[in-house]
């Protein structure tokens, strides 16, 4: 069980979903708070000390997307979406949101805990398990064109445009491919760490995760110069037109 002072902001309009969540978050050990619109959320937000907000898709008046939406834009809090819509084109597009993973209704009580928990250990350095012999040869940032990555205070700033950030998930994906520069990961690595343990989870969404990230740091996202694709091996980060410090 995570830390016990863990906050969980739930947005939801239906008061019996909101309930249901809210035993299961308390169940974890972890605070529920709740709002039913994106409007209160914001007021529950000024107020509170929030760790990782859950955002159902369709809110009345402002929507879950936009609210995540401004939320990224804010702040690097855990954005789970949550919502009845459950095509793979909505999981794509849920993962092309703002947000850092995505549970479609109705869901397993052990999946959405398991994905809350993913995100917190992505968005909270203290809950990530300590393996020091990765720790011995990670390095420690990274300057990939405009950007500067601190990895081990988890900041990522970009020179030209300081207004631009990275979610939680693309900041793991960075950090994952930061492990073992110059050498391709496999797509099944990337989505055990980010703890895709989902059947759901697909190659798919790593490559949608992927285009999201070169999108932000790539200066040509079409022709990546840091993020290169690997045939058959998956992804490296090359860091030889980048700097990177032990």
């Amino acid at each position: 069980m995570l830390n016990e002072k863990i906050s969980i902001l739930i947005v939801e309009d239906d008061p019996d979903m909101a309930e249901l969540i809210s035993d299961l978050v308390e169940a974890e050990g972890w605070t529920p708070l709740t709002a039913p619109s994106a409007e209160d959320a914001a007021i529950v937000l000024s107020r509170e000390t929030v760790h990782l907000v859950l955002v159902d898709h369709n809110l009345p008046g402002t929507s879950g997307r936009t609210l995540a939406q401004r939320l990224r834009a804010q702040t690097n809090i855990g954005i789970v979406m949550v919502t009845a819509a459950g095509s793979a084109a909505d999981r794509v597009l849920g993962l092309e949101t703002a947000a850092d993973d995505y549970v479609v209704k109705p869901f397993e009580p052990i999946e959405l805990t398991a994905r809350i928990k993913a995100v917190l250990r992505r968005t909270i350095p203290s809950l990530k398990p300590e393996r020091e012999s990765e720790r011995e040869h990670e390095p420690t940032s990274l300057k990939l064109g405009d950007w500067s990555v601190d990895l081990k205070n988890r900041r990522a700033t970009c020179r030209t445009d300081p207004a631009k950030s990275l979610t939680s998930a693309e900041f793991a994906l960075l950090e994952i491919l930061a492990e073992t520069p110059n050498t391709p990961v496999s797509r099944a690595h990337i989505l055990d760490r980010l703890g895709a343990e989902s059947e759901r989870y697909i190659d798919r969404n790593v490559d949608v995760l992927v285009l999201r990230l070169r999108r932000k740091i790539e200066r040509n996202p079409d022709l990546p110069r840091h993020i290169k694709t690997r045939r058959s091996k998956g992804y490296v980060l090359d860091t030889d037109d980048g700097e990177i410090a032990p």
